[in-house]
């Protein structure tokens, strides 16, 4: 910093002045000190500044998988909007979903100076009823039941799942199987008790649900027996490369979609409009939703008390060309 304010020929107040983005100093000034920056190759020391600030301009991001789309769509959106903040982003993939994972994640990133963590916690943990986070810690949740605990940003899976389901019933279908997401996910958890809660409330028959792990692979396996089933004409998949998969079974199996069987999925991938045929779903804004959690860590960093409770972010409805009324001899009565 000397170098730079003899070569500028000004004092090393200045040079920080003009090196933290501080007013007071007139634009000619500044160039003066930027050009002798650029000269000797100066660069402030970013460490040094965070240590005295106690700021580090970095959020942490804990999650349990890099393999769904979901993730991997809410990490890039969370990336996105920090880095429209000023804000970069310390990745820690934890490989086991266990309490001591997390806070030996919660350590190491303390360990990498990071101001506030948001954790994607997608699945239950293996060794504890509900998520226990360390204290005094500026923390955001995504896709978690932890609102009355913590501050949580969700998809609005249930309210999703309830449009999927009615439209298929007002399309004339009597009923809607569903083939689900794994049994540790929370979001499939909830998309699978949101489509049998409306089917019991539009009185039903609630056919045995099938699994799937949200790979198209086992959307194609599930999608085998469903096939078989020459009563059904409605699948509600929950998410789209399941849907996929069951796409290429019905297909096999000689049942038309969506003359046949209907089918809709969820999240609403790029490559959803190109299935064949072209998938009608419900919409994700996992935009919207990595917004809402650096927004969440940053409101926590400027108050003295972390809010708790669960903000949803709104799904929608988009048809395309895999839902259809079913076969006449299937539909329900008026």
């Amino acid at each position: 910093m000397a170098d730079v304010a003899r070569l500028a020929g000004v004092s090393s107040q200045t040079v920080s002045r003009v090196s933290n983005g501080y007013s007071g100093v007139t634009e000619e000034t500044r160039q003066q000190v930027l050009a002798a920056m650029k000269e000797l190759g100066y660069r402030p020391n970013s460490a040094a500044r965070a240590l005295k600030r106690g700021e580090f301009r970095t959020i942490g991001l804990i999650t349990f998988t890099l393999s769904t789309t979901g993730n991997v769509r809410t990490i890039d959106a969370i990336a996105t909007s920090a880095a429209q903040e000023g804000y970069a982003v310390t990745l820690l993939p934890v490989a086991v979903p266990t309490q001591d994972e997390v806070r030996g994640a919660f350590s190491r990133l303390g360990e990498l100076a990071v101001d506030a963590v948001i954790v994607i916690m997608e699945v239950h943990l293996l060794d504890a009823a509900a998520l226990s986070l360390p204290p005094h810690v500026q923390v955001v949740v995504a896709d978690s039941d932890a609102g009355d605990r913590y501050t949580v940003v969700d998809t609005d899976q249930a309210g999703g799942t309830r449009d999927a389901v009615r439209h298929l019933l007002d399309l004339g279908h009597r009923t809607v199987w569903h083939l689900a997401g794994p049994e540790d996910s929370y979001a499939a958890q909830r998309r699978a008790d949101a489509w049998r809660a409306t089917l019991e409330a539009a009185g039903c028959v609630v056919p045995p649900l099938v699994r799937g792990d949200w790979s198209a692979e086992s959307g194609y396996r599930a999608g085998l027996g469903i096939a078989d089933q020459g009563h059904c004409t409605a699948v509600f998949a929950a998410n789209d490369q399941m849907a996929l998969g069951l796409l290429r079974a019905l297909h096999e199996r000689g049942r038309r979609v969506p003359e046949d069987v209907s089918v809709i999925g969820f999240d609403d991938i790029p490559e959803s409009g190109s299935f064949q045929p072209p998938l009608t779903t419900v919409h994700q804004d996992f935009a919207e939703v990595g917004r809402r959690c650096v927004e969440g860590v940053l409101r926590q960093m400027q108050q003295s008390a972390p809010e708790r409770g669960t903000t949803l972010v709104p799904t929608r409805l988009v048809l395309r060309q895999s839902t259809a009324r079913p076969p006449a001899t299937s539909r329900r009565p008026r």
